[in-house]
């Protein structure tokens, strides 16, 4: 019973580390996106976003952002407000 105990806190410890310190993204298993500087039109905020391996770039559509093309591996997106960054 002990040792199932220790193995359940572990993994959970293991998650959490995983979720808070976004190893994966930092892996390059799941895409991510940054801020970037605007291009020409200063309104609102641009993001460039890459491919993850497992997941594929993420999609902004959903948070009212505007894809505008892909260039040098990236996809870029146009958002009309800045986003909020999920803890």
């Amino acid at each position: 019973m002990l040792r199932f105990a220790i193995l359940t806190v572990l993994l959970a410890a293991a998650l959490t580390a995983v979720k808070r310190e976004h190893l994966l993204e930092r892996a390059g298993l799941t895409g991510s996106c940054a801020v970037v500087a605007a291009p020409a039109d200063p309104a609102g905020e641009w993001r460039a976003c890459s491919r993850g391996r497992l997941t594929g770039a993420p999609d902004l559509s959903r948070d009212g952002c505007a894809r505008h093309g892909v260039r040098e591996g990236s996809e870029y997106w146009r958002c009309p407000a800045p986003l909020v960054p999920v803890p």
